[in-house]
């Protein structure tokens, strides 16, 4: 049976179809919770009645929905979180699940090691980081609660066109910040949605997976190359050129935060190689399902 999987986070909502075989990306939505929960000390009603729009929408022609919430979800108190519970239930007939940051991170590292041994898996969001250490099933899981959106909301510059504040000084913001396990280890795999859509539309350089076979994770990169493009791509890329091309701009806005979030962990594990990849949960979940 078909089956839907959204996944809404602090940032993006990511919508996902299991055909019983494959798995089939249909959209990515922006839906900014994590930066209108601060603003307004709670979800913001027009956020939720946007996610409301699009489950609804779902269900004009597929029934086998399951709707998932991670980070700022996991913020919201008692009250708060039974009375969107509810409401969400009554408009979309739908339950939403919210999903701790330890199962959310299982269910990624399930979808993203099913070819490897050994690597450490960076789970990047809105509002949240999650990162383990997997060799042949995970052995150590560090949850932080920052994320892109935290970065760039104390350096706004990073939506610019060209950034102003260093590479090096957004580094050090997050090194502060972040919790990593304590490994060496030759693999990243970046994971969480979006890293490979980043790598092929950006400008940093790629090439084919010679690590392992799995044709969710069919590019690679070394660490020298991914962090002299980083450097390009805070003052060399321009991040309007992009935006004019794509079909989500507003996604854009937080990359330069993840690319430094990305070479903070590589650098600490000292990774020679980077595997940027689209998994995210429903991977893990299909995978679940099938053993």
């Amino acid at each position: 049976m078909k089956q839907i999987v959204v996944e809404v986070g602090s940032t993006c909502t990511k919508v996902d179809e299991f055909d019983g075989k494959n798995i089939i990306h249909i959209k990515t939505v922006p839906i900014e919770f994590k930066k209108n929960y601060k603003i307004e000390n709670g979800l913001y009603s027009k956020d939720v009645d946007k996610l409301i729009r699009l489950v609804n929408d779902l269900s004009d022609s597929m029934k086998n929905i399951y709707v998932c919430g991670t980070s700022v979800f996991r913020q919201l108190d008692d009250e708060h979180k039974n009375i969107f519970l509810d409401y969400f239930k009554n408009k979309t007939k739908l339950d939403f699940n919210i999903i701790s940051s330890e199962k959310e991170n299982e269910l990624t590292v399930l979808g993203a090691t099913k070819n490897i041994k050994e690597a450490v898996v960076f789970v990047g969001g809105g509002g949240s980081t999650e990162i383990s250490y997997y060799n042949n099933g995970i052995k150590q899981m560090c949850n932080s609660k920052i994320g892109v959106m935290d970065v760039l909301n104390e350096y706004e510059d990073l939506a610019n066109d060209y950034a102003t504040t260093s590479l090096e000084e957004i580094e050090r913001y997050i090194e502060d910040r972040i919790t990593i396990p304590d490994v060496k280890t030759d693999v990243l795999i970046l994971a969480g949605g979006g890293h490979e859509y980043f790598a092929r539309q950006s400008g940093i350089r790629y090439y084919d997976n010679i690590l392992y076979k799995d044709n969710m994770s069919p590019i690679m990169m070394d660490i020298n190359t991914r962090i002299e493009d980083t450097k390009d791509y805070y003052t060399k890329i321009s991040l309007d050129k992009i935006r004019k091309r794509v079909d989500e701009p507003s996604w854009w806005y937080a990359t330069r935060a993840m690319c430094a979030f990305v070479l903070v962990v590589a650098q600490k594990i000292e990774a020679k190689y980077i595997v940027p990849t689209d998994i995210s949960m429903i991977y893990g979940i299909v995978s679940e399902k099938e053993e």
